[in-house]
């Protein structure tokens, strides 16, 4: 299974240049992480993915739309592969909400709100990556299948910190490497 992170969204700038979490709930991507996910998007030309699942934060999906424009895919949505809940742009859009912005897309199969309200703790976020991967190991398609997700999921299944807009190849047992880095 190929993951990859979003693009720089706007957190990503303001956190970057400051270490200050700025405030800004679930936050667009920047023109530069949308440069990140085109260039990323043309790495994953001529690979055999079937569709993307991706998180339902707005950078995510802002991601996945790149993705699949680009790559002519449809678009899944699931919530165990969201970042974990540490800053503000952790608070994502409740699914009606989603519903209404995003209308070629199906959010009928998550909560309405689908984020935890509490600061989610290490084991939790580990139980979710568990979670995924029990649910997905045995999928005959798992080296079809992108993922769009984030820093926090994706550095507690692989151990790896990777930058926006990298592509990991994640084993059915969690362990990854980086096989596209962007570089717009």
């Amino acid at each position: 299974m190929l993951f990859v992170r979003h693009g720089q969204s706007e957190f990503n700038v303001h956190y970057g240049a400051t270490g200050i979490d700025p405030g800004i709930e679930d936050p667009a991507l920047t023109d530069l992480g949308k440069a990140q996910i085109r260039h990323s998007a043309e790495a994953l030309a001529g690979r055999e993915i079937d569709h993307i699942v991706s998180s339902p934060y707005r950078r995510a999906l802002e991601t996945a739309h790149i993705l699949a424009d680009t790559l002519r895919l449809e678009i899944r949505i699931d919530p165990l592969i969201r970042e974990h809940n540490h800053f503000v742009c952790d608070i994502g859009r409740t699914r009606s909400v989603l519903q209404r912005d995003w209308p070629h897309l199906s959010f009928d199969h998550i909560d309405e709100q689908w984020w935890t309200e509490h600061l989610e703790q290490e084991h939790e976020v580990f139980a979710r990556v568990d979670a995924f991967l029990d649910g997905n190991r045995a999928r005959e398609d798992w080296d079809r299948v992108l993922c769009v997700s984030h820093w926090g999921f994706i550095k507690r299944m692989t151990g790896l910190p990777v930058a926006n807009g990298t592509v990991v190849k994640v084993q059915r047992d969690g362990a990854g490497e980086v096989v596209h880095s962007p570089d717009p």
